[in-house]
């Protein structure tokens, strides 16, 4: 298991929120154990957990286990209650999108827009940071809907300091190229700016490239959405990581790009069938997983 977790004192604003959840965990606010999304019911998860465990031999011990959007699957994607669940747990990595609000903050969330995961509608920069302040994600999760304020990425930083390491999704906004030195600019603040607090990802060559050029020394990943994988591509790419959608994974895909040194990063699209094609994909050796169930995910693993 990689390990990322820094040694400094826990931050004051972690030990309020840590408290703030314990009390909502003692109150019923929300449970503790991750539920199984509805979708994936049908697929027999109990009986998927118990196989899992009996394969545990089979499964790299060395697995990155990256929280995708923080313990989605227990609350609110992109907040810093689900940041919180996840580092509990112990992840290696706690994963964050980036988007840019019109006066140029850089906020958590996946979507192009704010609809499906926050009271409000249209799109991040077409709004500032104070318009999205007044918005909430929301999430339903046993029947109860929780909301909880979007996060900054200054915010989550101050939150988690160096305890944690961050795999944050850099993207173009508009186009362009606007997000990269103010992400680093934030990470030199924070003194965070060191491959043992960060790693960069990007579906864009372009960010990626413009990364790598501010700050060489951060491991990148290049990600490939479902169906858009190239193997030549992927080999030849300036990166340490490729990242790929688990249904274009094969045996042969990954040991190739093991070959050529660079690690093979593995994310899911379907909550349906995740939980099959996360055993398939760590009994392929991968070396790390975006899982949207931890504690799936360590079952297989044998921790």
């Amino acid at each position: 298991m990689l390990s990322f977790i820094g040694v400094s004192a826990m931050p004051w604003r972690r030990i309020l929120l840590s408290s703030v959840i314990a009390i909502f965990m003692i109150s019923g606010f929300f449970e503790a154990k991750p539920q199984t999304p509805q979708a994936t019911s049908a697929y027999g998860a109990e009986a998927l957990y118990a196989r899992a465990a009996g394969k545990s031999e089979s499964a790299s011990a060395d697995l990155e286990i990256i929280a995708h959007r923080g313990a989605n699957n227990i609350f609110n994607e992109h907040t810093l209650t689900a940041y919180e669940i996840a580092a509990d747990a112990e992840v290696d990595s706690i994963e964050i999108d980036l988007r840019m609000t019109k006066d140029h903050q850089l906020i958590a969330l996946h979507d192009t827009t704010l609809d499906r995961t926050t009271t409000g509608t249209g799109a991040p920069e077409e709004l500032t940071l104070n318009e999205i302040k007044q918005l909430d994600t929301v999430a339903v999760f046993g029947g109860k809907v929780y909301k909880e304020p979007v996060p900054t990425l200054n915010e989550i930083f101050a939150a988690f300091a160096q305890e944690e390491h961050y795999y944050i999704e850099t993207r173009l906004v508009g186009g362009d190229t606007k997000m990269e030195e103010p992400f680093i600019h934030l990470l030199e603040e924070y003194d965070l700016l060191d491959p043992e607090y960060v790693s960069f990802q990007s579906f864009s060559k372009e960010s990626l490239q413009k990364m790598q050029e501010l700050a060489p020394e951060i491991r990148t990943t290049l990600l490939y959405g479902t169906d858009k994988f190239e193997l030549e591509d992927a080999l030849n790419a300036d990166v340490d990581v490729i990242g790929i959608e688990s249904r274009n994974i094969t045996q042969d895909i990954v040991d190739k790009i093991q070959q050529q040194g660079k690690e093979v990063h593995v994310f899911f699209t379907d909550e349906r069938t995740q939980l099959v094609e996360q055993q398939r994909v760590i009994m392929y050796g991968v070396d790390g997983v975006f899982t949207d169930d931890i504690e799936f995910t360590k079952q297989v693993i044998g921790q």
